[in-house]
């Protein structure tokens, strides 16, 4: 089974990376199943409706998101009504909109589980505890999927990594994501997982995680609050590529970034 899972997509320039790039990654890749994080996609701060049909087109098959799932309040409904393709962190409260996970078949029948989960180490948002989530996650009909794939959207590398550990061996492959920086440490856990600390981002490549670099350090230097503007300019798309075997071998584990320029 191949997967191919895109970093946070960062606004209007992000989307028109993915779209320019992700044809040539799947021609390259020949992936199963396309993953991408989406939650930052409309104007950098969340998801609506009309981002979300933009992102499918594209060619990815499943948006998995993140803390900024409720900005934009027109998606509410529309995560009821897609839940099997766009999916919100499972341990946010059970009456949330959407749901945490999804199932995808393969054309070969298999079944690949796609989960979604928060971190709580340095969110604002109260939510129930992500190791606990994944138990009940993999306890359910998740759990007996073919193949078993983590988005886990966190703040602290601290988190991730213990995440990965508590999970290795149950799940085949995890990244991380929330920092927009894609990380050098992909490697194959002690008990099987494929595992990255943070997949990266898709987005604008001249500013600081996407925005407008001036902003963000003057902020850093008053200390005040300031507009945050997304950059312009060239765009980086990063992505990891995943391909395990029936026997749940991981054959390959790729770190991938593509440059566009608009």
């Amino acid at each position: 089974m191949k997967l191919l899972f895109v970093g946070d997509i960062v606004g209007r320039l992000g989307r028109r990376a993915l779209s320019a790039i992700l044809p040539d990654l799947r021609k390259d890749y020949q992936p199963d199943l396309v993953v991408a994080n989406g939650e930052n996609s409309a104007g950098g701060l969340g998801i609506d409706p009309r981002c979300a049909d933009e992102i499918w087109a594209s060619g990815v098959d499943i948006i998995s998101s993140g803390n900024h799932i409720w900005k934009k309040k027109t998606l509410l409904p529309y995560l009821d009504k897609h839940d099997q393709i766009l999916i919100r962190p499972h341990n946010f409260p059970g009456q949330a909109p959407g749901r945490g996970w999804t199932i995808w078949e393969n054309s070969d029948g298999s079944r690949v589980a796609i989960l979604n989960l928060q971190g709580r180490v340095f969110m604002n948002e109260i939510i129930d505890c992500p190791f606990r989530g994944l138990d009940e996650l993999l306890a359910g009909e998740a759990g007996t999927a073919d193949y078993i794939f983590l988005d886990f959207h966190a703040e602290a590398s601290s988190e991730k990594i213990a995440l990965g550990k508590y999970a290795d061996g149950r799940i085949h492959m995890m990244v991380g994501t929330h920092t927009h920086v894609q990380t050098a440490d992909e490697r194959v856990l002690p008990k099987g997982t494929a595992y990255i600390t943070d997949a990266g981002m898709c987005g604008p490549m001249d500013g600081v995680i996407g925005v407008r670099a001036d902003s963000i350090i003057d902020r850093f230097i008053s200390g005040r609050p300031t507009t945050f503007e997304l950059a312009k300019g060239p765009a980086l798309l990063n992505a990891v590529f995943f391909e395990v075997s029936e026997q749940k071998e991981v054959l390959r584990l790729e770190r991938i970034r593509r440059e566009y320029a608009p």
